[in-house]
């Protein structure tokens, strides 16, 4: 018998128990009770297939649109590096300049959002029907959120961003004419070391902790309930049924997904960019290979080339063994810096660092009334950017990887675990970093440039070639991993949300992918990647504002898990 609580069945809510009902449409069905959305559409109805050489079904509109825009923007990049450079640089400082409050205020929003369907009834849904079981183990699980969320990013600004805010925290950033900036929204800790490095350490965290999965959750989670619970196609047209019905399958629907593609290719573009200078850097430390954009374009090629064979392979032979081995390899190289570093002080910096993120994080996240504008236009709005274009790759791909977990249990999962990650890491590698400059009086860690940080504290250590060379592994890996499970997204999403569509237009978008990756960093460097990804990214902020609505919109129709037993029987078996 349903309690008074729960939502009766409406006429278009089915119990459907054969995952092959639906399988000609791209997702699995529902297991179990499960509000499906009553729709004419189906999966696929535009595409066009054939028989061109290699086997297409994609959709025309999406596809075609997005691909020449991308290649267009490709070649002229390529053909005016001088011309388009400054205007990259213009295009990063006004909208971080200008809109750095926006970023802030949504981010809290997300944060906001999580917590509230963590704690309300809405948290016991579970995705994909009241009776679906999860498709991967929590060690499969966790890898690959953990991999395709922030693998290049940890890689590198670990060393680079305690070093740098530890340091404008002791005495503010020095300007031509003897003056300093403000650093943080507490002010700086100028004399006193020890709160600068917890000033440092907060500030780090913070980008690295709940806002950051809080925008890959509300993308996950609403793409997952529209594909999963009601039966629509895994693509981010979905989430405005709500707002658009039938009308999200025209031109409307198509301008969201064509945005999403956007957004996908130049925030991996960020991502790609940033790994191949930092692994072009460190092979330039450890044996002397020239640094400059031949080394990274070389890199990019012989990387994508494997990302291909990674995809050939598929999701679950390649993204996720890739990514397992590479958690693996990560906390290895993580442990070794604990051990041979400054052992007491990263295990104490821990809680140390975890408590002064949570009292500093009221004033690290407010959106009005800052005067810290280095930190929030070149810090924090650049990354809250950067998260929200990532989100459509990493949401997707966190989504079809979720299926089976109940709507609390995958939000717990995807903003604590990796946040409790990114905390232990970001002290591993900041820590040592710290200590080699207050307590050894090595300056070179924080005179390197940032994408050689890493391998400059590596080279304090015991075993540093060995160490070195496994952070280049580790970047390249995620790489690759990244590449992956980037062009699967967007295949999905140009093939119409057909989550089986033929391998080869995969292997198209991850080479576009690269392509981007050398068209940015040759254009313009560290600040087209930026400009590129905070453009995208704006746009982009507003479709997760909708996915909010969408996501209560979506579960409050959904059955919150299987019927309690009446009292003396037992309870289902799943």
């Amino acid at each position: 018998m349903a309690k008074d609580n729960e939502p009766q069945p409406s006429d278009n809510q089915q119990s459907i128990t054969n995952s092959g009902e639906m399988a000609s449409v791209g997702v699995p069905a529902p297991e179990g009770p499960a509000n499906l959305i009553d729709t004419d559409y189906v999966i696929g109805q535009d595409n066009i297939t054939g028989q061109i050489r290699l086997n297409l079904d994609i959709h025309g509109k999406v596809f075609a649109i997005s691909a020449l825009v991308t290649v267009f923007f490709v070649v002229l990049t390529l053909a005016l590096q001088d011309e388009v450079a400054p205007l990259f640089e213009a295009t990063r400082v006004w909208l971080t300049s200008n809109l750095a409050w926006f970023f802030l205020l949504a981010g809290n929003i997300f944060v906001l959002v999580c917590l509230a369907l963590i704690f309300s009834p809405l948290g016991r849904v579970r995705i994909g029907g009241a009776e679906a079981t999860p498709d991967f183990s929590y060690l499969g699980w966790f890898s690959m959120l953990f991999a395709a969320g922030m693998g290049i990013g940890l890689m590198f600004f670990a060393v680079s961003e305690p070093i740098s805010h530890f340091g404008t925290a002791m005495g503010g950033i020095a300007l031509e004419d003897g003056a300093r900036t403000d650093w943080a929204p507490l002010g700086a800790a100028e004399g006193n070391t020890e709160a600068a490095i917890r000033l440092g350490m907060a500030a780090t965290i913070f980008h690295w902790g709940l806002h950051p999965w809080a925008i890959y959750a509300v993308v996950a989670l609403a793409l997952a309930i529209f594909a999963y619970n009601k039966g629509l196609p895994l693509t981010v047209r979905s989430i405005f049924y709500p707002l658009l019905g039938e009308r999200v399958w025209g031109w409307p629907g198509h301008l969201i997904d064509m945005l999403a593609v956007f957004a996908t290719l130049f925030g991996l573009a960020t991502s790609l960019g940033l790994g191949a200078q930092q692994a072009s850097a460190g092979l330039s430390h450890l044996f002397g290979i020239p640094e400059g954009n031949l080394t990274m374009v070389l890199l990019i090629l012989g990387i994508t080339a494997v990302a291909i064979v990674s995809i050939v392979a598929g999701v679950d032979k390649g993204v996720k063994r890739l990514s397992e081995i590479n958690m693996f390899v990560a906390g290895l190289l993580m442990f070794f810096v604990i051990f041979v570093g400054p052992t007491l002080l990263i295990f104490t910096g821990v809680f140390q660092n975890l408590m002064a993120y949570l009292v500093n994080l009221p004033a690290l996240s407010m959106p009005f009334g800052r005067e810290d504008s280095n930190f929030t236009e070149g810090w924090t709005a650049f990354y809250w950017a950067w998260w929200i274009s990532w989100s459509p790759f990493v949401g997707m791909f966190i989504a079809r990887v979720s299926r089976g977990r109940s709507v609390r249990e995958f939000l717990i999962a995807v903003l604590l675990v990796p946040s409790m990650v990114s905390v232990l890491w970001m002290t591993a590698f900041g820590a040592t970093a710290i200590d080699q400059v207050v307590n050894q009086g090595f300056e070179g860690v924080r005179e390197a440039a940032l994408e050689l940080q890493l391998f400059v504290m590596l080279g304090e250590l015991p075993l540093a070639q060995i160490t070195s060379f496994v952070g280049i592994l580790l970047v390249v890996v995620f790489f690759i991993t990244s590449s992956d499970s980037g062009s699967l997204v967007i295949d999905t999403i140009t093939s119409g949300g057909k989550v089986d569509a033929p391998k080869p237009q995969r292997v198209f978008w991850a080479i576009i992918e690269g392509l981007i990756a050398i068209a940015l960093l040759i254009g313009g460097g560290l600040a087209a990647l930026q400009a590129m990804a905070i453009s995208t990214g704006l746009p982009f902020t507003l479709v997760l504002l909708v996915g909010c609505y969408a996501i209560f919109k979506g579960l409050m129709s959904e059955p919150r898990g299987l019927p309690e037993p009446e009292e003396g029987q037992k309870e289902p078996s799943r």
